[in-house]
């Protein structure tokens, strides 16, 4: 199975990753940067899950 990703899905990635993102800081507050790049990982492997699921859902 093909999974071909466009412009709209790329653009969706950032803003769930940025929403990710901004949850997690609020929920948790980090006090150190390895905190922060962690979070930000966690928030980029859920938002590209959550399109990828999506596509496959929809395929």
């Amino acid at each position: 199975m093909a999974i071909h990703l466009h412009n709209a899905d790329i653009v969706t990635i950032i803003a769930l990753a940025l929403l990710c993102s901004l949850l997690l800081a609020y929920r948790f507050r980090p006090a150190t940067w390895k905190g922060i790049v962690v979070e930000a990982v966690v928030a980029n492997a859920a938002a590209i899950a959550a399109v990828v699921s999506f596509e496959m859902m929809l395929a």
